[in-house]
């Protein structure tokens, strides 16, 4: 019995969160418009395959109209330059108005890593063709890559009252060391080349012996140990630095 053509999706331009990086950690719905989309878009370095694309590997349709969107830029210019932001306005002014033609007829899903609106790069899209005001828009929540490494770690994230801070890497050493003596729980993102300066503001709050580096999480090339065993001043960019709250819980009887 010969099998009914899917319906044409509406037009317009879908986002869709992947989750930490395990394809079986997608949602339902996520992993539904992934199979039957006929356009799919995603972010690259130039010259890789692109993380977002290698979540979805063997998900998409026969057929489907690839779309990479490289960065014009990622280490090469100084994160706080002006040619910096400039490199990457225009490369998203481009990307706006590209998927903005090709959603006139078509529906577009666009691949994002974690969840689009947790430091995606999608949200520049987003709020380039929210403006615009003529395109259908739909994002799709993920599970956030932070949330698949701490549990990679095998130990729950927050206690009782902790405060979790939720920290980029790219922040001044004075600006992390002051955070990270103040939250129970630490999430640093954005850590790759910005691990010396956040082992040195741990270290300056006390938090050094007790943070964790998880590189990959949820991938089949996930590493797992504690940061002051792990050697070396890189990492790849898919790492987050992880410290436990240890805060408020009843106590256990013993068994």
């Amino acid at each position: 019995m010969q099998s009914k053509p899917l319906p044409a999706a509406a037009p317009g331009v879908v986002c869709v969160g992947l989750g930490p990086g395990d394809p079986e950690l997608m949602s339902v719905k996520a992993q539904r418009l992934v199979c039957q989309a006929r356009h799919v878009a995603y972010f690259r370095k130039k010259g890789r395959p692109g993380q977002a694309r290698q979540i979805v590997q063997g998900l998409l349709a026969p057929g489907v109209q690839e779309y990479p969107m490289e960065y014009p830029v990622t280490t090469e210019i100084a994160l706080h330059s002006p040619a910096y932001t400039q490199a990457l306005a225009s490369f998203y002014d481009h990307w706006c108005q590209r998927l903005a033609q090709l959603a006139r007829d078509a529906q577009v899903v666009v691949l994002c890593e974690g969840d689009p609106f947790f430091y995606g790069s999608f949200m520049h899209l987003y709020t380039r063709l929210r403006a615009r005001g003529d395109v259908a828009l739909q994002v799709v929540p993920g599970i956030p890559g932070m949330v698949g490494c701490w549990h990679a770690t095998g130990q729950p994230m927050t206690w009782g009252d902790d405060a979790l801070a939720v920290l980029a890497g790219t922040l001044p050493e004075d600006e992390l060391a002051r955070r990270m003596h103040s939250a129970e729980a630490l999430v640093v993102m954005k850590v790759g080349r910005n691990l010396p300066r956040i082992r040195r503001a741990l270290a300056r709050a006390g938090r050094l012996n007790d943070a964790w580096l998880v590189q990959h999480g949820t991938m089949a090339n996930q590493q797992v140990a504690r940061l002051s065993e792990v050697p070396g001043d890189a990492c790849p960019y898919f790492a987050i630095v992880l410290v436990h709250g240890q805060g408020r819980r009843p106590e256990a009887a013993p068994c």
